[in-house]
C-alpha cells in the first residue's frame, strides 16, 4: 500500500458507453468496487455481531455462503479475522459451525490526535480499544515538527508495548489515523485551514508518511468521532447521527446509513459561527456571539482562571474541580452545557437524526451540565422527537482524542480491508515495526 493512500471509496464507478475495451476496462473496476464492498461488509458485520457463524453473516449482508467463505478465509489470511473452534455452534443438522470473530492479537492502529495546545498519539487494537497512549503540549506549531514529535511518540509506544506484552513483538501497526480540528479534505490528506494552529494547506498526510513510511489517513476530527462512533458506539445501528464536538474548536458531523456527509470540499460540519443568543463573547471573525467564542475550551478556562477558581486556565483542572464537588466550576459547565444545548437544537430541526451524540467533556461525569443540554435542547428543538432518549454524551469518556485518530484509519480499513494485500505483501511489512517508523 503506497504511503500516501486516499481515503478509500468503495463504491463501484458506473460503465460507461464507450469502446469495448473501455467496456472491459470498467466491468473489472465495477467486479473490484463489489467485492471491496462485500469483503467490508463481512468485516463490519463480524466486528458488531462476533462471534459469530458464517452462515449468520450470509444473512446479515445478503451474500451468498461461497462469497461468505471466501472473504472470510482472506480477512483470516490478512490476520483480521481468527476462528474459534473452542466455540463450536451446532442446531443438530449438518456440520457445525466455526465461529470468526476480529483477531485483536495480531494488529494494533496507531493514532494521532493534534490539538491546540497538545498532541495525543496511541495504539488500539481492532476493535478501538486504547491500549498505549502519550500525551504531549507543543513546543512548537510548526508542521513539521509537530510530525516529527508524534512519530517519536509512535515509535517508543510501539517499542514499550512489544516488550510489554508477550505477543506484542507480531502485533504490526497496519498504519496511522489522524484527527485535528480546522477544515480537513481527507482525499488530498490537507489540513485546508486551522486558524487555532495557524496551518494553511497543510499537506498532514504525506509529511507523516514521509516520516514513518505507513499509510496515513487524516480526517477531521468530529468527522473521525462519528466514525468511531458507527464502529465501536452509540451509532452502531442507527440509520443517521449527528455528532458535536465542543473543545477549543467546535465542529459538527453528519452521516446517514453509515456513510458521513463530507459536503463540497469536506467542508460540511463548519458550525463555529452559529450565532449564540446572549453571548457577547467576541470572535476571531471580528463579531460577538458566535457559537466557538462561547463556548470554546479557551474561553471557559479563561473565565474560570479569572474567578479563582482554578491555578490555570487548563481544562484538566477545572473538571477535576467540578468533579470533586466546586460548584462554581460545575457551574461553569452547566451553563456551556446550555448554550450548547440550543445550537443543537437547531442542527436537530436542520438534519432530523435518529441520534445526536455530543463530545463535551464534562457530559459523561455531571448530571447538572447533560440535563442542562437536554433541557435546553428539549425547549428548543421545534422537530418532535424524544430528546432525552435521543441526545447522548460521547462513548469513549477519557479516550476520545485517542479514538478520534484511531477512528480515522479503523473507518478505511472496515470499508476497504483488501487494500491491505499490497501493504501486508510487500517487502516493508517484514521490517521490525520500531525500525519501520524510521
Amino acid at each position: 500500500m503506497p504511503s500516501h493512500t486516499h481515503h478509500p471509496n468503495t463504491r463501484p464507478r458506473r460503465s460507461g458507453s464507450g469502446s469495448s475495451n473501455s467496456s472491459r476496462t470498467d466491468g473489472r473496476v465495477a467486479d473490484s468496487g463489489r467485492r471491496t464492498a462485500s469483503a467490508g461488509a463481512v468485516l463490519r458485520a463480524v466486528l458488531v455481531n462476533g462471534p459469530i457463524a458464517r452462515s449468520t453473516i450470509a444473512r446479515i449482508t445478503g451474500l451468498s455462503p461461497a462469497s461468505v467463505t471466501g472473504h472470510c478465509a482472506e480477512l483470516t489470511q490478512f490476520g483480521l479475522l481468527r476462528e474459534l473452534p473452542g466455540e463450536v455452534r451446532s442446531n443438530g443438522a449438518g456440520r457445525p459451525h466455526i465461529p470468526v470473530d476480529i483477531d485483536v492479537s495480531r494488529h494494533v492502529v496507531a493514532a494521532v490526535h493534534i490539538a491546540v495546545k497538545w498532541t495525543t498519539t496511541a495504539l488500539l487494537d481492532l476493535r478501538g480499544r486504547v491500549i498505549a497512549q502519550h500525551q504531549s503540549p507543543h513546543d512548537t506549531t510548526d508542521p513539521s515538527g509537530i510530525v516529527e514529535r508524534a512519530a517519536e511518540s509512535l515509535e517508543a509506544l510501539s517499542a514499550a508495548y512489544a516488550a510489554r506484552v508477550p505477543h506484542a513483538a507480531d502485533a504490526r501497526p497496519l498504519g496511522i489515523g489522524v484527527a485535528t480540528g480546522g477544515w480537513v479534505d481527507p482525499e488530498s490528506g490537507v489540513v485546508m485551514d486551522h486558524p487555532r494552529l495557524g496551518w494553511s494547506l497543510v499537506p498532514l498526510r504525506d509529511l507523516l508518511a514521509s516520516r514513518t513510511g505507513l499509510p496515513v489517513h487524516v480526517d477531521g476530527h468530529s468527522r473521525a468521532l462519528l466514525h468511531g462512533e458507527a464502529l465501536f458506539g452509540h451509532a452502531r445501528r442507527v440509520g443517521s447521527a449527528l455528532h458535536v464536538f465542543v473543545g477549543n474548536v467546535v465542529d459538527a458531523a453528519f452521516a446517514t446509513r453509515g456513510e458521513a456527509h463530507y459536503g463540497s470540499r469536506a467542508q460540511a460540519g463548519a458550525i463555529a459561527h452559529l450565532p449564540v443568543e446572549g453571548s457577547r463573547e467576541p470572535c476571531s471573525c471580528g463579531r460577538t456571539g458566535c457559537l466557538e467564542a462561547a463556548v470554546s475550551e479557551q474561553t471557559l478556562t479563561r473565565r474560570a482562571y479569572e474567578q479563582g477558581i482554578i491555578a490555570a486556565p487548563d481544562l484538566r483542572l477545572l473538571l477535576d474541580a467540578a468533579r470533586a464537588g466546586n460548584e462554581a466550576a460545575a457551574d461553569l459547565f452547566v451553563e456551556r452545557s446550555r448554550l450548547v444545548g440550543r445550537a443543537v437544537a437547531m442542527l436537530m430541526d436542520v438534519f432530523g437524526p435518529d441520534l445526536v451524540i455530543v463530545m463535551e467533556p464534562s457530559l459523561p461525569y455531571l448530571p447538572a451540565a447533560l440535563a442542562a443540554l437536554r433541557t435546553a435542547a428539549r425547549e428548543n428543538v421545534r422537530t418532535v422527537c424524544d430528546v432525552d432518549s435521543m441526545l447522548v454524551p460521547t462513548s469513549f469518556p477519557g479516550t476520545v482524542l485517542e479514538t478520534a485518530g484511531g477512528a480515522v484509519f479503523l473507518d478505511a480499513l472496515y470499508r476497504n480491508p483488501l487494500g491491505l494485500e499490497e501493504w501486508i505483501n510487500s517487502e516493508t511489512w517484514n521490517v521490525d515495526t520500531a525500525a519501520r517508523f524510521r
